[in-house]
């Protein structure tokens, strides 16, 4: 697995394909294999760049002292492309909705085209009761070890506090068991995942932040899902309206990962705007 040393440590990350860059993130306690079930179907002529960001299962901690907060993981992402050399890419968000923000940050030159799978939004962070969960365990002494291994349980993975509203199709525990190895594994992973869930969430900033989108001048698939509840139907809504060039397509009988849920749906919608749309602003 190739990686880059960033300031703020090394990035692992997964590629395939040329082209046109394509950088798929990830939501907090996942990885880049969150992709797996769609990523050999999407079209080719372009590169795909998979990080795995350290949102708790990451696989090396990093460096000491590293800003992980909303803003310090913005310019993760923004020198991330920057050491890659990426140009023109489409950025593609899921569950995590922090990267949204790097329009409101200034470091969204790289930055073509976005494509917005369901993501915290607007004052939608923590999102939901998964997020109420994090924040829990987060503040308890250990809590971070003792979700970790409870994501193990099949059943209690399961509940609408844990990932039950995350994905109508159940995780698989390989996939799982991945999440949670590194940071079962290495305390300094936990600390990374600490230093973000507890540096702070100012509501009226996230609302700002998020709004800044409406200064985005390249276009948008704003990829919502229908159903659930951890992201509200009406944000994905409120995304299309907000960005200028964005368009918006609902999948049906999904919940936050609809490349599980529905992966058919998910290919067909992003094949289309990738081969329709250009990557300039």
């Amino acid at each position: 697995m190739p990686t880059v040393d960033l300031a703020a440590g090394r990035i692992h990350y997964r590629e395939r394909g040329e082209g046109l860059p394509v950088v798929l993130l990830h939501g907090l306690l996942m990885n880049h294999t969150v992709w797996d079930a769609i990523i050999d179907d999407l079209p080719t002529g372009f590169h795909y760049v998979l990080p795995d960001l350290p949102l708790g299962a990451h696989p090396e901690p990093m460096n000491p002292g590293t800003d992980l907060s909303l803003r310090g993981l913005n310019h993760l992402v923004a020198d991330f492309l920057t050491a890659l050399d990426l140009h023109d890419v489409t950025l593609v968000h899921s569950d995590w909705g922090g990267a949204l923000f790097l329009t409101a940050y200034g470091l969204d030159q790289r930055v073509a085209r976005l494509i917005i799978f369901p993501s915290e939004a607007f004052d939608n962070f923590p999102p939901g009761l998964p997020g109420k969960t994090a924040t829990l365990a987060s503040a308890l002494p250990g809590g971070i070890t003792l979700a970790l291994r409870q994501m193990r349980i099949g059943w209690l993975r399961r509940s609408p506090l844990m990932f039950g509203w995350m994905a109508k199709t159940p995780l698989p525990d390989t996939l799982v068991h991945a999440w949670t190895e590194p940071g079962l594994r290495d305390p300094r992973i936990r600390a990374d995942l600490l230093a973000y869930t507890r540096s702070g969430f100012d509501k009226r900033g996230l609302v700002t932040n998020t709004e800044a989108l409406q200064h985005f001048p390249g276009e948008a698939l704003i990829l919502w899902s229908s159903a659930g509840k951890v992201m509200p139907r009406d944000h994905g809504r409120r995304l299309a309206a907000l960005i200028p060039r964005a368009r918006l397509v609902e999948i049906d009988n999904a919940y936050v990962l609809s490349m599980l849920d529905q992966p058919t749906a998910v290919i067909t919608a992003i094949t289309e705007f990738l081969t329709t749309t250009t990557a300039n602003r």
